[in-house]
Parts: C-alpha cells; sequence; structure tokens
C-alpha cells in the first residue's frame, strides 16, 4: 500500500484558531519538532497576507529540514490580471520554499455571489496560476476549497476547477470540507468519485494524487480524513491538537496513531509515533493554550482508570480496557483515586509512584477508607497525584519532609483607586536550619509563592525550573457563604515533569498553602 503523506498546517491554518498564535521564532521552534516527527510537508504561512510570516520564511532559509519540505501557502491570481502582476503568487515565489500551496474556488456560490466572477476566468486563474509555479520549478499542490459543498450543488464544474489544475500541472490534488459540515459517507462516496474521475480522465498519465483537508465543525474531521484515505487520498492536511478556525482542523494527534496503529498504513515511523504525545504538549505550551486532557492518544486522560473494577483488569490484562498501549504513543497508564476507587486503585498506584504499602504494617484498605474520607470533606485526589503521594506516605509514616513551616504572614493593603498590594514574610526550617524571607507578588497566595521559593532557593538553587502553571479556587458548598469550605488546585511543572496538588480549608489561604507546600514538597523529594 502507498504510504500516507502528511502535511501539516499548525503554523498557517492552526493559527486562525481564537487565542492561536505564534511569534516568527516560535513558529521556527514547532516547525523543527515536526521535521523530527517526520511530517512530510509543513504549510509555514501565507507570505502573501501578512509580515509575520514573510519573517519565518526569511528564518527557516537557514534550516535545513531532515524530513520535511516547507511549504508556502496562498491564493490563486486575482481576477483580470496576468498572473506574473499578482503580488500574492510573486511572494510565494519569493518565499523560496521547494513546494508552494494554493487554494482556489470549487463552488460556483463563491464564484458568482461572492467574488463576483464569472465560472470561466475561475477556471482560467486557476489553471494560470498552477501552471505559472510549475514554471518557476515548484511543486504544486492545489486546494480545492470549498469542493465538497461545490461537487453537492454543481458537481460538473466543482470537477472542472480541480481538472484545470491538473491541467496546469499541480501534483496533488486536495479536496477541501472547509466550512465542515459534509458526514462521512458523504466524504467515502465523492472521494471515490474524483478518484475514479482521475483515473479515466488521465488514463496514461502519471497517478493523480489526492490529498483531504477537513474541518471539525460537526465533530468528524478525524473520521472525515481517514474515511477518505480509505478511499483513495494518499494526503492528509491537519494540524497538531486539531487548531485552527471556529471548531478547529482534522487533529493529526489522532489521525497518525489511526493510521500506523489501526489502518497499518505507513506515514511515520515506530519511534518517532513514540514522540506524539511530547509533540502535543510542545506546540500547547508554545501556543499558550492549557492541553485537552481528554484528547485521544496524547491527552493526560487518555489511559486514566477510575472504577475500581476497570484498574483490578486492566492491571492483569491491559487490553481489557485499553485499545492500544500507552507506550505506542509515548503516553502512559494512569490509575486514578476517587471514592469509586477499590483497593486495586491504591495499590497500583502506590506502586506506581515508588510507596511500600505494606511498611510499618499498613492496609491499603485502610487507606482507601481515608482517602474516601477525605473525598467526603472536599479532596479530589483523583486530579492531585502529588498530593495523593504524600498522602499516602503520611498515612504509612514513610513521609520525610524537606521543609516544615514555622509561620508566614500576609497582609494586602488597599488605598482609595490603587490597585491592592499584597506582601508575604514566612519563617521555613531545612534540616534544622531555620531562613525567614519576605516577598510582594500579585494577590496574597502570589506573594506567598515568591516568598517561599525565595526561602528555599537558599537551599535547593535548582528550583528556578519549577512552575506553576495553573491555579484553580472552587467553593466546595456554597451555601455556607463566606464560611464555606474552598478547595484549590495547583498544577507545577518543570523539564521533565507535571503534577498537581490540591488544599481543602474554610480559609482560601490555607487550603492554598497546603496545595502550594505539597507542590514544592514533591518536586524536591524528586
Amino acid at each position: 500500500m502507498e504510504p500516507i503523506l502528511l502535511y501539516d498546517t499548525t503554523l498557517r491554518d492552526g493559527t486562525q484558531g481564537e487565542n492561536v498564535s505564534f511569534t516568527a521564532e516560535e513558529k521556527v521552534k514547532v516547525a523543527k519538532r515536526l521535521d523530527d516527527i517526520g511530517v512530510h510537508y509543513i504549510e509555514g504561512g501565507w507570505p502573501g497576507s501578512n509580515p509575520r510570516d514573510r519573517k519565518f520564511f526569511d528564518l527557516a532559509r537557514d534550516i535545513e529540514f531532515k524530513n520535511a519540505c516547507l511549504t508556502a501557502f496562498g491564493s490563486t491570481r486575482k481576477p483580470g490580471i496576468k498572473v506574473e502582476e499578482d503580488h500574492n503568487i510573486s511572494a510565494l515565489l519569493e518565499s523560496s520554499t521547494p513546494t508552494v500551496t494554493i487554494f482556489g474556488k470549487s463552488w460556483d456560490l463563491h464564484v458568482e455571489q461572492i467574488m463576483n466572477n464569472t465560472l470561466e476566468e475561475n477556471l482560467a486563474m486557476i489553471r494560470d496560476s498552477v501552471e505559472y509555479l510549475k514554471q518557476n520549478s515548484r511543486k504544486v499542490i492545489y486546494d480545492a476549497e470549498h469542493f465538497f459543498d461545490g461537487y453537492k450543488e454543481n458537481k460538473d464544474y466543482a470537477l472542472q476547477t480541480i481538472f484545470s489544475a491538473v491541467e496546469g500541472g499541480a501534483d496533488i490534488i486536495v479536496l477541501c470540507d472547509t466550512n465542515g459540515g459534509t458526514l462521512t459517507f458523504d466524504i467515502e462516496s465523492i472521494t471515490s468519485h474524483v478518484y475514479n474521475s482521475f483515473n479515466e480522465k488521465y488514463t496514461n498519465d502519471a497517478p493523480i494524487k489526492i490529498g483531504i483537508h477537513t474541518h471539525n465543525d460537526s465533530g468528524l474531521a478525524v473520521a472525515n480524513s481517514i474515511t477518505a484515505v480509505k478511499a483513495g487520498a494518499v494526503l492528509v492536511q491537519g494540524t497538531i491538537n486539531g487548531y485552527g478556525e471556529r471548531c478547529g482542523n482534522a487533529d493529526l494527534t489522532s489521525i497518525i496513531p489511526i493510521l500506523s496503529l489501526k489502518m497499518d498504513r505507513l506515514c511515520i515511523t515506530k519511534e518517532n509515533l513514540e514522540k506524539i504525545r511530547k509533540l502535543s504538549r510542545f506546540v500547547s505550551e508554545t501556543a499558550n493554550m492549557i492541553p485537552l486532557n481528554s484528547r485521544p492518544f496524547v491527552g493526560k486522560s487518555a489511559f486514566a482508570h477510575k472504577g475500581g473494577i476497570h484498574v483490578s483488569a486492566v492491571t492483569k490484562i491491559p487490553g481489557a480496557y485499553e485499545h492500544i498501549d500507552p507506550e505506542l504513543v509515548g503516553n502512559m497508564r494512569r490509575v486514578l483515586i476517587s471514592d469509586l476507587s477499590g483497593k486495586s486503585n491504591v495499590e497500583y498506584k502506590a506502586k506506581e509512584l515508588g510507596i511500600d504499602l505494606s511498611a510499618n504494617g499498613h492496609d491499603s484498605q485502610k487507606i482507601l477508607a481515608k482517602i474516601k474520607d477525605m473525598e467526603q470533606e472536599g479532596y479530589q485526589f483523583d486530579v492531585a497525584e502529588g498530593s495523593f503521594k504524600i498522602l499516602v506516605e503520611k498515612f504509612t509514616e514513610q513521609f520525610k519532609p524537606v521543609f516544615e513551616l514555622e509561620s508566614f504572614r500576609i497582609t494586602i493593603e488597599k488605598d482609595k483607586n490603587q490597585p491592592c498590594s499584597s506582601h508575604a514574610t514566612i519563617k521555613i526550617a531545612v534540616d534544622g536550619l531555620k531562613e525567614i524571607t519576605a516577598a510582594e507578588g500579585n494577590g496574597p497566595v502570589s506573594a506567598l509563592d515568591n516568598a517561599l521559593r525565595k526561602a528555599l532557593d537558599n537551599f535547593f538553587p535548582d528550583l528556578d525550573s519549577m512552575r506553576l502553571v495553573d491555579f484553580k479556587v472552587r467553593v466546595i458548598d456554597g451555601r455556607e457563604g463566606t464560611a464555606a469550605k474552598v478547595r484549590v488546585f495547583i498544577e507545577s511543572r518543570d523539564q521533565y515533569d507535571i503534577w498537581s496538588t490540591i488544599g481543602v480549608s474554610e480559609d482560601i489561604i490555607e487550603a492554598s498553602w497546603h496545595a502550594l507546600a505539597d507542590s514544592f514538597q514533591y518536586k524536591l523529594s524528586k
């Protein structure tokens, strides 16, 4: 079977998603990671549309990609002008990429009612643009925008548009579900018809390669992409984490494992497939987007088990509740602890964290009962593995605190129309040595974090690698008004790991302290 070509458009179509943005320098970093994992085409941006993308292509000239072909994106020439006079086409050539992708209109509605163009001129625009780029020694990928909608409205004209691209010399024709509204069975039948039409029309020529580009407005982008492959497509366009306009593009972090592991279609190597979770995280961090825990294959919860029966089963036969081995995609099995847990959960989790439950004569059933009591009070250990580790160590009398709190004091000042200012003073002890420090912050918890970090830095100078990435406060039961218990959740990370901690109290500062202290204890104990 023919290998499937992967075409990543995270740096172009992905940036059209709400709140997703990359600087030119960040684009370079992402492009290098995409190249490392074995992506075949990297669409760097639209050089004719903005200075940032032009800067990226200037920076990318000095990069020697090992696996990927860098691609510039743009549109066909404008109506009524010569192709060599079109600014957008010139910008594509000036980007110096070996491959160029251009899009054109396949839907007569867009041609006549949106562009106020004629159907004949639109065909000429497509053919002229592809032909000119081929004359300038570029490989050309043609994106047939709105192809599926156009096909359903006017099949003959939609086919004429892609035939024009082929006649101009296009190397690959990509069928686009631009609005994301086409259903899977229509994707299959239409792609099959295009595939057969090419074979009939160009019997004596080299086979025309077909690609697929889908959006997720109906929640079907991944399903539609793999269905198109089944129907004859050999190139799949998508983005890492499914970033993109409106509801996003097809998510390559799902498509790649499905192609490799479930359809037995070669796209990247086994070794590179194991990097896909780290790539997903890297792109999330670079885009400053919170990773989606429930994302298939690469999400934190993709192989997480909470129910006691499930955990008991996967400890015996993982395939009982896991559709693939998590390590194939660089992920790992996680067992969650909650009031739904059984003894198997506690024993599995303790072993994973390196805790000997039998030490000092403790029983896992008693530990489970204690955990369930604490969850009744508002704790939630399925999202706070760092606190769970410390808790079990305390239950089994194995906890050795790296530091101990002597006291802290926080003051908040408010002067007239000025914003509040927060100051924290803290006194801790490390191996009998005491340290007192003070710090300011953007709020009381920030001030406390800064003061603790400052105090610990005198003993542990490598703390600079640790940072807080998420902070959440939840009122557990609001019926008590301002006296209600609150739950504080903190997520922290360093260059190797991500961990979560939790604190519960009627006092928001005390709850924050417990979560904060656990986070530092967990980091330093590693």
